[in-house]
């Protein structure tokens, strides 16, 4: 049966999407047959033929040399760069949970494991008219536990502690935290991961520096989160 792992964070430009394509990378080199899926996508820029390419997916695509057609990893993608609730109030098309599902399924008959990622943080709205969709409510569709990226700078307690109380009162499974730029050494930065541990009692499962190109973790260690 396949396994899977949901990447949110705690706000948008955390890297979840730069630790994404290196988590897929890292299980590719394993041995793992695995795949990317984000359920929406806004903020995305079109081609020379005028056809909007999806960027988060078309990075870990090339990050992580999956074999996956780009088309199969995002079903709904827009152009405005807003939140996906307002994206598609602006262009129309606006997400559907059954829609989700159904990419989500074809993907899980074909390969081991699924890494899906979220749009901005844990309250993201994708939809907010006469039906109200939260990023939460596709995780809890999809059924999959969670990593949480987080800046490792000057503000990460406040904002890691915060999302992983709200996700706790939600019932949301967290597997572990991520620090996105990182620099080893660093007093603050080094105090910060002890402090989210302490605080939240999630580990932090790696530490990740700028332009890193590669995982301290294996493979194996990063499928073992999956569920």
């Amino acid at each position: 049966m396949s396994k899977g792992i949901f990447v949110t964070g705690t706000g948008t430009d955390t890297g979840k999407t730069y630790i994404t394509g290196l988590l897929l990378k890292k299980m590719k080199e394993s041995g793992y047959s695995c795949a990317y899926y984000k359920a929406a996508m806004s903020g995305n820029e079109r081609d020379s033929n005028g056809v909007l390419i999806p960027g988060d997916a078309f990075h870990v695509k090339t990050v992580s040399k999956i074999d996956q057609p780009l088309e199969a990893m995002c079903p709904y993608v827009y152009e405005t760069a807003v939140s996906p609730h307002l994206a598609s109030r602006i262009e129309g098309f606006p997400l559907e949970m059954d829609i989700v599902k159904e990419n989500y399924l074809r993907l899980i008959e074909k390969y081991d494991i699924i890494v899906a990622e979220g749009s901005g943080g844990i309250l993201c709205p994708l939809r907010y008219d006469d039906e109200k969709i939260f990023l939460e409510d596709v995780i809890n569709l999809l059924g999959l536990p969670c990593i949480i990226v987080a800046d490792a700078g000057l503000g990460t307690i406040n904002s890691v502690v915060l999302t992983v109380s709200y996700m706790k009162s939600r019932n949301i499974p967290i597997k572990g935290i991520i620090l996105n730029r990182f620099h080893n050494g660093d007093v603050m930065e080094e105090d910060n991961k002890e402090m989210c541990e302490a605080l939240t009692g999630i580990p932090v499962i790696t530490c990740i520096g700028d332009n890193y190109t590669d995982l301290d973790i294996s493979g194996e260690d990063i499928a073992s989160l999956c569920k």
